[in-house]
C-alpha cells in the first residue's frame, strides 16, 4: 500500500497549526532541531517539509534568523488617488515607513521627462521601505522637482507623509496621471529590505502624480512584495 511521505505529513501538520492561528503571520517557527525532536525525524526531513511550505508561500526564511509564517496578502488600492497610510489604515493595518535615502541631485533624463523639467534640473529623491503591521510590503523611490518644492525633504522627514509634505508646498490635492505595472524578480538588495528570497516575484509600479492643473509633482517607482499584496483597481 502506498504511504504518505513523512515530510508531507509534517508539512500538513504545520499547515493546520498555522490555519488554527497557533502560529500567526510574522511568528517564527521552532528551529529545525526542535521540529526534528518533536516529530522524531532527522533535520533533512524537516528541511524538506519547510521547503515545500516555502514554495507554497506559507512560510519564508531569513538567513540567520529562522523560518517565519508569511503574512496574508493585504489589499492595496490603485486608483487616481493612491495614499499609502490611508490605504492601510482603512483596511485595519498599522502603516510604517522607513527612509533609506533622501538627497537632492541633478535629474536623470527619464526623471526630467516625467516631471516636465529641463534636462539636468535639480530633484529631490526619497527612497524607503513601507510596512504593514511590522512586515515590509514595498520599497519605493519618489522623485520631486526641487525648485518647486525647496523645503520638501525637511517636510518629508518631519511628517513621514508625501501628502502632508506636498500640502506644505502648496499642493492641496494630487492625482495619479498614469500607472505602469510590470512583473519583476527581486534583486539581492530588494530581497534584503523586503525580507524575501532573492529572485522572488515582485510587482513594479511606475507612476506620475499631477496637481490640479495637471503639472507633474511626483515620479515614483514602487516594488511590491508579490506574496504580501493584492493590488486592486478602484474607479476613483
Amino acid at each position: 500500500m502506498p504511504r504518505t511521505p513523512i515530510w508531507k505529513s509534517i508539512a500538513a501538520t504545520l499547515d493546520a497549526e498555522i490555519a488554527a492561528d497557533l502560529y500567526r503571520p510574522g511568528d517564527r517557527l521552532p528551529t529545525e532541531a526542535e521540529l526534528a525532536a518533536r516529530f522524531g525525524v532527522n533535520r533533512h526531513t524537516i528541511r524538506h517539509a519547510l521547503a515545500d511550505m516555502g514554495a507554497r508561500g506559507i512560510v519564508h526564511s531569513r538567513r540567520g534568523a529562522g523560518v517565519f509564517v508569511a503574512a496574508r496578502p493585504l489589499d492595496y488600492a490603485i486608483g487616481r488617488r493612491v495614499r499609502f497610510h490611508q490605504n492601510l489604515a482603512a483596511a485595519g493595518h498599522l502603516p510604517e515607513r522607513t527612509i533609506l535615502r533622501m538627497e537632492t541631485r541633478r535629474s536623470e533624463a527619464r526623471e526630467a521627462e516625467a516631471l516636465a523639467l529641463p534636462a539636468g534640473a535639480m530633484v529631490h529623491v526619497h527612497e524607503g521601505v513601507s510596512s504593514a503591521d511590522g512586515a515590509p510590503i514595498l520599497m519605493f523611490r519618489s522623485v520631486f522637482p526641487a525648485d518647486r518644492f525647496p523645503d520638501l525633504p525637511a517636510a518629508l522627514t518631519e511628517t513621514g507623509s508625501v501628502t502632508a509634505a506636498l500640502a506644505r508646498g502648496g499642493v492641496a490635492d494630487y492625482t495619479r496621471a498614469v500607472t505602469r505595472l510590470t512583473a519583476k524578480l527581486a534583486t539581492a538588495m530588494q530581497a534584503l529590505h523586503l525580507r524575501i528570497a532573492e529572485g522572488a516575484p515582485i510587482l513594479r509600479s511606475v507612476a506620475i502624480n499631477v496637481d490640479g492643473a495637471g503639472r507633474p509633482v511626483e515620479y515614483g517607482h514602487t516594488w511590491f512584495a508579490g506574496d504580501r499584496v493584492t493590488l486592486t483597481m478602484t474607479p476613483d
